[in-house]
């Protein structure tokens, strides 16, 4: 992002909640607790086999900005929050440690995406933008690359700039969609400031201005010979808009010396109308030009319009992806997993829950990817507690679903990987921030290591995340030992008091 992006602060976007905890947290004698909080999501979107995660560098943007102005202290001030809270505030300096998944990993149910650990009130009050940014972004980035996908290798560009939840959601969802596979975007801001190709020709009012649909196209070729693509479906699409286009690449483009690029069709039987055009266009000469098609398509619209072999090489996708409009969010989390006791040892922290998929799994963890030797595809993942030894990958191990555990396999011939990288070292970021195309080849690799089974878009093959003995053993200890006492002292209240 430039530098001018860089520096907007948003240390006051948080729920009210999280200041008046921190101001709670100070009167209760927590400053110096340490905790460590996991970001997580519980289901993949639209019944998907793999989320992609993104939205890491406005996090980091983010924690690196954190400060608050006499301004918003004077806004505390209003609110009733004391002098202690205020003092606080004043000398704010983020100071935790952040480890996260690199932005374009594929990533799976109930495992830590970013965890952070460092002084509560601060893990604390960094859940709302850290949610924020990430869940936005891994929800955009988790559609494009469906879209991607199901165009089969054609070219899809972002085209959603207008029907973008304002102004961050359109910039950033291009940023999104480019690191999933799209092209490039039709949105101006997003190249100038991110880096993200733009890409643009004409509107249908462009056509209307002129007297004659030749004449509009015979401008537009002489104010761009170099990168002509034309609009065809102003008027008539196979009777009028092609053959003018034809007319004006053999007037106007090939004597300049240069070659025509594209036409594009906005509407009507999109199947229909480019296997006509392609026709009609290789008839006359032009059998490099591309066809591009728009109007509100989805990844299960590309896909049945090669179905019908439809003759079309670039897909303009808008709506349907900037907004994730089949399932527009994103369900992460940001849960407390352990703090640390009066002696200062961290302890692992449960939220138990009549919803099962909302208990959590506690403790200071570390995530890992076991991809096979054999061909590089990814096999499972893995969670451990930090404090456990590093997976040893000249070993087999035994894995199970921890949701079943009788559901076991050995696994062999595999190589262990960490998924999450240190990114703040109290408080000081400790890596560089790979560029936009980094992590856009990154995520491309990433994808690739997923069996196909695993791409479906309809009752994909399910991922396993599994948890170490010790890790699953303590989940079940917690749920043992905080659930009944907890349920039996609200018991014994009641008959107290009634």
């Amino acid at each position: 992002m430039s530098e001018g992006s860089a520096q907007r602060n948003f240390s006051m976007l948080a729920d009210f909640y999280e200041f008046t905890m921190m101001g709670g947290y100070l009167e209760s004698g927590h400053r110096d607790t340490v905790a460590v909080f996991d970001l997580f999501f519980r289901r993949i979107p639209d019944g998907g086999g793999f989320a992609l995660f993104a939205g890491l560098e406005q996090v980091v943007q983010y924690l690196e900005n954190l400060s608050f102005t006499q301004e918003d202290l004077e806004y505390f001030r209003s609110r009733g929050f004391s002098q202690t809270f205020l003092d606080y505030l004043r000398d704010f300096h983020f100071c935790c440690d952040v480890w996260s998944v690199p932005e374009g990993t594929p990533v799976f149910p109930n495992e830590p995406v970013i965890t952070i650990r460092g002084p509560l009130l601060q893990a604390q009050l960094v859940e709302t933008m850290t949610l924020l940014s990430v869940n936005f972004q891994s929800l955009i980035a988790t559609k494009a690359n469906r879209v991607v996908r199901a165009s089969q290798g054609r070219t899809v560009v972002e085209f959603g700039s207008r029907r973008a939840q304002g102004v961050d959601a359109a910039v950033l969802g291009a940023r999104a969609a480019y690191i999933a596979g799209c092209a490039g975007t039709a949105n101006t801001m997003a190249d100038s400031t991110l880096g993200i190709p733009a890409a643009g020709t004409m509107a249908h009012s462009w056509v209307q201005v002129f007297d004659t649909e030749y004449d509009a196209f015979r401008a537009y070729a002489q104010a761009y010979p170099d990168q002509c693509t034309l609009l065809v479906d102003t008027y008539n699409t196979l009777r009028s808009g092609i053959p003018n286009a034809i007319r004006v690449f053999n007037e106007v483009v090939l004597p300049k010396g240069y070659r025509p690029v594209a036409v594009r069709i906005d509407s009507g039987d999109l199947a229909y109308l480019s296997k006509r055009a392609r026709a009609m266009l290789d008839k006359a000469g032009f059998r490099d030009v591309k066809i591009m098609a728009s109007n509100s398509l989805d990844e299960y619209i590309i896909r049945d319009l090669l179905v019908q072999n439809a003759a079309i090489d670039i897909f303009g996708v808008g709506e349907n992806l900037i907004t994730s409009k089949s399932e527009p969010v994103f369900g992460g989390v940001y849960k407390l997993v352990a703090s640390a006791d009066k002696s200062g040892v961290l302890q692992p922290r449960i939220k138990i829950s009549e919803t099962v998929a909302k208990i959590t799994v506690p403790g200071f963890k570390r995530p890992y990817r076991l991809y096979s030797r054999e061909n590089g595809k990814a096999l499972a993942d893995y969670i451990a507690l930090w404090e456990e030894p590093p997976v040893d990958d000249s070993r087999d191990m035994t894995i199970f679903d921890p949701h079943a555990i009788w559901k076991r396999k050995t696994v062999y011939g595999y190589v262990a990987k960490e998924l999450q990288v240190q990114v703040f070292d109290k408080g000081r970021r400790c890596c560089d921030l790979p560029s936009v195309e980094d992590i856009r080849a990154a995520c491309a690799a990433q994808v690739d290591t997923l069996w196909e089974e695993s791409l479906r878009f309809e009752y994909p093959h399910r991922y396993y995340v599994d948890l170490s003995q010790t890790l699953w053993d303590t989940q079940q200890r917690l749920l043992r030992d905080m659930s009944l006492p907890q349920v039996d002292a609200a018991a014994d209240i009641y008959k107290e008091e009634f």
